[in-house]
C-alpha cells in the first residue's frame, strides 16, 4: 500500500506563488473578504511565507539581498494531533497516510484548529461565494461514495477544511487506468501545486517505494521535517538550502 509523501526543495523554491494559486482552482478554496483576512479568516490550503533574514549572518543592498521561503501545505501528519481531538470522527488518516477530512459529518467545534502545530486547518465562518464570471472556474470534480463532500466541491460554512494532497486526482488516476485495462501508476497521481511548480521545487509519490524520487529525496542530509520534535512525523519534507 503506497504512503503518499510531498519533498519540497527550498533551495528552489522563488516563491512565485504558482502552487497556491493552482491549489486555489483545483480544490474551489473559497477567498475571503479584507476584513475577514485582517481577522486570520482567510483560507489558504497552500501558502507561502518570506523568511526574515538575520542581518548578523547576511547583509547586503538591492539587489545584493537573499530572502527565504517556507511554503506550507498540510502536513499529512502519520501522527496527526489533529485526529485525537475530534470528537465526531471527522478527520481521520487513510490507510494510504493521507490525512482526511469528512465534511458531512464534521460539527465545526474547531478542536483540530487548535491541535495542529502546523496551522494549516481553516474554517468556514460564511458560505463560500463567487461572484460574477468566478462561478465558471469552478472545478466540478467530485468524489464519489461515502466522502462524496471530501473532494474540491464547494465546502458549506461552519466545517474545517484543509489540504488533501488534492486526493480527487489520486482517484481520477485509479479510474483511468482502469478503464485503459492497466494497473495504476503512482507517477499519474500529481497533486496541482507540484504540477504547477515553476521552479521544479516539489516533488510527490510513494514513500513506501525505495525506488520513488521522494523515498530517495527523504534519505538526502539536507532533508527536515517541521517540529520534528513534536511526534508528528510529518510527510512533508523539506531540503535545506545547499
Amino acid at each position: 500500500m503506497p504512503k503518499w509523501a510531498m519533498v519540497i526543495d527550498l533551495d528552489k523554491c522563488v516563491a512565485c506563488q504558482g502552487c497556491s494559486i493552482a491549489c486555489r482552482f483545483e480544490n474551489n478554496t473559497p477567498a475571503v473578504k479584507p476584513d475577514e483576512a485582517l481577522k486570520g479568516r482567510a483560507i489558504r490550503w497552500n501558502e507561502v511565507f518570506a523568511l526574515p533574514v538575520n542581518p548578523t549572518e547576511e547583509t547586503g543592498e538591492f539587489p545584493n539581498v537573499k530572502t527565504r521561503y517556507l511554503t506550507r501545505p498540510c502536513m499529512h501528519c502519520n501522527n496527526p494531533p489533529c485526529i485525537k481531538v475530534c470528537p465526531v470522527q471527522a478527520t481521520y488518516i487513510d490507510e494510504e497516510g493521507l490525512v482526511r477530512q469528512n465534511y458531512s459529518r464534521c460539527i465545526g467545534c474547531r478542536f483540530c484548529t487548535v491541535a495542529c502545530p502546523y496551522g494549516v486547518r481553516y474554517f468556514n465562518w460564511f458560505t463560500p461565494e463567487w461572484e460574477g464570471s468566478f462561478q465558471e472556474y469552478l472545478n466540478p470534480d467530485q468524489i464519489e461514495g461515502d466522502d462524496a463532500l471530501e473532494g474540491p466541491a464547494v465546502r458549506p460554512k461552519g466545517v474545517v477544511e484543509k489540504c488533501t494532497f488534492c486526493i480527487q486526482r489520486l482517484y481520477k488516476a485509479r479510474a483511468q487506468g482502469e478503464a485503459e485495462g492497466r494497473d495504476f501508476r503512482p507517477e499519474d497521481y500529481v497533486p496541482a501545486c507540484v504540477q504547477t511548480c515553476t521552479g521544479k521545487a516539489r516533488f510527490f509519490g510513494d514513500l513506501e517505494d525505495p525506488n520513488s524520487t521522494v523515498s530517495k529525496l527523504e534519505k538526502s542530509p539536507r532533508a527536515f521535517r517541521l517540529f520534528e520534535d513534536l511526534g508528528t512525523h510529518p510527510k512533508v519534507i523539506y531540503l535545506r538550502e545547499g
